[in-house]
Formats: C-alpha cells, sequence, structure tokens
C-alpha cells in the first residue's frame, strides 16, 4: 500500500482514539468555529486526501464551505478554499497569520530555528528576508547576473540540440532542474553542482524526496507526544538528505574561509557565500555559518522543485494544446526571430508568453494549499473564529478552478490572461501561485525570470513530439519525455 495511504490511516486511527477519549470532556465553545467533515467524511475521501490533498478538500469544501474546519489529532486545521476568505488571510488580518506552522520533518539540524520560510515573524526573519530582497533576488543584482543565466541556458539549448541530432527523447522535468540548480550554484557558491546526467539525477532525487518528506502527513505533527518516537521514520529520513546537502555546503564554506584568511592572494568571486561572510563580519556573526547553510538549503530547495514543476507542467500543456503552442511560436518568431534564444529583455514584448506562464500557474500551483499559517490569536472571519493555534491552509488550486470567478476554469486558454491586470505579486486574492502579504515568496522576481527564459527559448528553437507516441494523458506523475526537432532559421 502507498506510504502516504499508510501514513493516513494511521492518522485517522490515533485521531479516532483521541477524540474517544476527549469526548466525555468535551465542553461547548463559547463561540462559532467553521463547519467541517466528520471522520468518516475523511475516510471517505482517504486516496484523494493522501495523493492529491488540494482535489479531495476542494469536494469538501463543497459541501462544508469556503472557510472549513479539520481536526486530527490535536491540530485543528482550517481551509481556506475561496479568493474572498483568502483575502482576509492574506492581506486584511495577514499580521495576525504570518506565523508558520512548523513541520516535524523540517526540524533536522536546528532547520525551523533558521529557516525563513518557517521562521517566525522576528529580526531574524527580518533580515533574512531583508538580505534576499537586498542582495539576491533585487532587480539590480538580477540584472547584473543575466550574462550567467544566459550561459546556463546556451547549456540547456546545446544539451537539447545534442538530443536532437540522434532523435532522443529530453526528460524536461530533469533538463529545467539541471539548468535550475546549476544557475543558483553559480549564484551562490561561484561554481555547478551538476555536471553529468548521474549527478542531475543524484541531486534531483534528494530534493525530490526532502520535499515529497515534508509533504507527507505525519502523525508527530497531530499527535506532539510522537515526535520523539517519529513513528513514520520521516524526520530521519528528512535528517538524510539535509545531511548529504549540509556536507556540501560545510565544505564550499570551509574552503571559503580558507582562501578568504591567505589574505592579499585571494579575489572576491561577488557571489552570495562571499556576501553573507562580509555580512557575518560586518554584524559581529549575525549570519553563522548555521544560518548560512539553512538560507542555501531553503533557496536551492525552493528554487529547483517549482521551477522544474512549473515548467514542465507548462510544456506539458502547449503539446497537449498545439493552437497555444503555435500562437505563442508565432510571437517568438515576429518578436525575436525563429530559433532565436530568448534574453530577459525580450518577456515585456511577450504577452503572450506571459499569459501562458500565468495560466500554468494557475492550473498548476507549485505548492497548491500554500505554505501552512498559524493563527496568532483568535481571529474572526466570515462570522466564524478561527482559533489561536490553528493551521491555516489556502486552497490555491480551489480558487484557481473556482467557476464563478473563472470561465471553463479546467481549460487551458492563456487568453484570459490577455489585457488582464492580474499578476503573480500576491495582490490579487484569486491568483497567489506564490503566496501573499509578508510571506510572499522572496524568489519570485527570479522564478518567473528563469521560466520564461527557458520556456520561450526551449519552444522557439525546437518542435516537440511524444516518445513513442505516448499520450499525455497516460502520464499520471511519470516525468514528461519529448523528442525535440531543431528548426531551421
Amino acid at each position: 500500500m502507498d506510504s502516504v495511504i499508510c501514513s493516513i490511516l494511521l492518522l485517522l486511527t490515533c485521531t479516532l482514539i483521541h477524540v474517544l477519549s476527549l469526548h466525555a470532556r468535551k465542553r461547548k465553545s463559547n463561540y462559532k468555529l467553521p463547519p467541517g467533515p466528520s471522520l468518516l467524511a475523511i475516510v471517505g475521501n482517504l486516496i484523494e486526501l493522501g495523493r492529491k490533498p488540494q482535489q479531495s478538500l476542494a469536494k469538501l469544501a463543497m459541501i462544508h464551505g469556503p472557510i472549513m474546519r479539520l481536526k486530527l489529532g490535536q491540530l485543528t486545521t482550517i481551509v481556506i478554499s475561496s479568493s474572498d476568505v483568502a483575502k482576509e488571510v492574506l492581506q486584511t488580518h495577514d499580521l495576525l497569520f504570518s506565523n508558520r506552522t512548523i513541520p516535524q520533518a523540517t526540524t533536522v539540524h536546528n532547520h525551523n530555528h533558521y529557516s525563513l520560510p518557517f521562521l517566525p515573524i522576528s529580526p531574524l526573519w527580518r533580515d533574512l528576508r531583508k538580505i534576499c530582497n537586498n542582495q539576491l533576488f533585487s532587480h539590480k543584482t538580477l540584472d547584473a547576473s543575466h550574462d550567467l543565466r544566459c550561459k546556463k541556458l546556451q547549456e540547456l539549448l546545446n544539451d537539447v540540440h545534442r538530443s536532437s541530432l540522434i532523435g532522443e527523447a529530453v526528460d524536461i522535468g530533469s533538463a529545467a532542474f539541471r539548468t535550475s540548480i546549476n544557475f543558483l550554484s553559480n549564484t551562490f557558491f561561484s561554481l555547478d553542482f551538476v555536471n553529468s546526467v548521474g549527478e542531475t539525477a543524484e541531486y534531483k532525487g534528494i530534493i525530490d524526496n526532502l520535499v515529497r518528506a515534508i509533504a507527507t502527513p505525519n502523525l508527530g505533527d497531530f499527535f506532539p507526544m510522537l515526535k520523539i518516537v517519529d513513528p513514520q521514520g520521516i524526520r530521519r529520513r528528512s535528517t538524510t538528505y539535509v545531511s548529504k546537502l549540509f556536507v556540501i555546503f560545510d565544505r564550499l564554506i570551509s574552503k571559503r574561509l580558507e582562501l578568504r584568511e591567505a589574505g592579499k592572494s585571494y579575489v572576491t568571486n561577488i557571489d552570495m557565500l562571499d556576501t553573507l561572510l562580509n555580512i557575518s563580519l560586518e554584524n559581529g556573526q549575525k549570519m553563522d555559518n548555521e544560518k548560512i547553510k539553512h538560507l542555501f538549503l531553503d533557496l536551492i530547495v525552493a528554487g529547483t522543485d517549482t521551477t522544474t514543476y512549473t515548467l514542465e507542467c507548462a510544456m506539458v500543456e502547449l503539446i497537449n494544446n498545439p493552437n497555444a503552442m503555435s500562437k505563442a511560436k508565432i510571437e517568438l518568431a515576429q518578436t525575436i526571430g525563429i530559433g532565436n534564444p530568448m534574453s530577459e529583455s525580450d518577456i515585456t514584448r511577450l504577452p503572450y508568453l506571459q499569459a501562458i506562464v500565468k495560466e500554468t500557474l494557475r492550473l498548476h500551483p507549485s505548492a497548491p494549499l500554500l505554505l501552512p499559517r498559524n493563527a496568532k490569536t483568535d481571529v474572526e472571519i466570515n462570522g466564524y473564529i478561527i482559533p489561536k493555534g490553528a493551521q491555516v491552509l489556502i486552497n490555491a488550486w480551489a480558487i484557481g478552478r473556482n467557476p464563478s470567478i473563472w470561465d471553463n476554469p479546467n481549460s487551458f486558454s492563456p487568453e484570459r490572461f490577455l489585457g488582464s491586470e492580474i499578476e503573480v505579486k500576491g495582490r490579487h486574492s484569486h491568483f497567489t501561485p506564490f503566496g501573499g502579504g509578508r510571506r510572499i515568496c522572496p524568489g519570485l522576481p527570479l522564478a518567473m525570470r528563469m521560466l520564461h527564459l527557458m520556456l520561450g527559448s526551449l519552444i522557439n528553437i525546437f518542435d516537440w513530439k511524444l516518445e513513442n507516441d505516448f499520450k499525455l494523458e497516460d502520464m499520471d506523475g511519470q516525468p514528461l519525455r519529448v523528442i525535440p526537432v531543431r528548426i531551421n532559421k
């Protein structure tokens, strides 16, 4: 049986025991909690809840409403499935929902104490956020690193070209992953992490498994007394994957410190590691090595996983919608010329390509429930009280497919974004693929540049056909493998 399903079965069993043990002591609340499904209803949606929780929760919300309460173990979870209610959480009461619920899987190596996505609003969180905004993801910094992204893009295109010469299928996810991780590793350490197919698979496996472990329903999160036991081994697995990356980070940081201590012979790389080490010296070890490692971990995991997933989804949709592919190719041909790679300066002149990226993010948000927030105090929303300490999930997947907001919501139609003011920066509560408010993803500016650059170049330089007449509807989580055909200029 699937490990996720086993985890949920175990969770429901423990929850039932917990509910029965508390039943005699149950007291009536003096405030109105949101409605929610019974344990039997959750059991009825068990398979989808384990494998596709956003879809199962969307179905339950159709019964119980746009603000719904789940009680699993000792953790109360509130699920938001309406853009109006999401606005209350992300904008109106943003400060009261700005802290995170911290999954046990992220508490390895004191990760929750230093992790930017899971830190509470605090001086350390503000310091790390400021570094990201001012040093790594500012327009000035990104413009300065444009040539590096172009170099990594050209390496991707060269690899795809070699495959086209021999009719070899390209694993789009792996190709996007290699490009993304090498760009980030050069930005951070001035070197490539991945130099072969084997290394690509190794690093991708580490990050995929780490993300999967964090996303797996964990008894330790629902029953704090079980955290020490770690009954599903989720924390142990997370520790293994994080340790592999930390060994690499430790080695690179130690080597850089040795070079810096060598004195005049050292020439700065002006990369992120040097920047953080300089900040550390200037601020009396405010950015010690542990914090530096955790920041690199957060950015590499988030940066590679989300970019890879979104690019693969975009390619799937375009191959499955030849009319949209044709429109994108015509726009690219008229704007930059057939068979030419894109430059980031071209993005603003390619509204249909921008619409394709937005439509992909609407249908396939990389974090369909966003990251969990935590209620700092009791908060009244829509006539209900969200109790202090409750975990709050926003079902961005359900909101993105709401027929009262989007025409033909399950259809891939980039045209819906043409001439629209809707953008990805969290200001529109019905379209928040990167979150919103104080906790919006700091890497958004880089992600959008990379997505447009890779997607636009891949479809302008190559035509694509499925391997061995493989049908997209048969994928079911399998990697997209397509054969590139070089377009003659």
